[in-house]
């Protein structure tokens, strides 16, 4: 599972083990080439692809916030990358940090020439943005 499913799915208030049921699901399969011409010709029968279910919005705020609640550590969730990963009970070191990084296009030289500090900066802000164009609703000022 990647980490950035693994975050999300926490986010979203799913478990581990439904994000990776959602990961292991089979794509559907694409129509083969010619096959709607060989069903209207009456040569082979062939199923319509399922519709796909719209994606529900999510309130990755009030999300947080409930979690936030819930803990007895304060934790600086909108602004620290480290306190977001530890309010959904992942790994915050560097390392698990870096392996978020660099899945989500932070390069490797970025991060040897500018920092820890500069990473988790860009960290912050890409989980926010990959957060919002997977279904979450994302406030404008954690996007920015």
């Amino acid at each position: 599972m990647s980490k950035f499913s693994k975050l999300k799915g926490l986010i979203f208030g799913k478990s581990e083990e439904e994000v990776a049921a959602e990961e292991a699901a089979p794509s559907p399969a694409p129509v083969a080439e010619g096959a709607e011409a060989a069903a209207e010709s009456g040569e082979a029968a062939v199923e319509a692809a399922p519709t796909p279910t719209p994606i529900e919005a999510v309130d990755v705020e009030a999300n947080l916030t409930k979690l936030a609640s819930e803990r007895a550590e304060d934790l600086d969730w909108r602004r620290s990358i480290v306190d977001l990963m530890k309010l959904v009970g992942m790994d915050s070191s560097y390392g698990a940090r870096k392996e978020l990084a660099l899945e989500l296009g932070y390069s490797q030289s970025d991060i040897d020439i500018k920092g820890s500090a500069e990473m988790n900066m860009w960290l912050h802000k890409e989980v926010m943005k990959q957060l919002a164009a997977n279904g979450g609703t994302v406030p404008a000022d954690l996007l920015d």
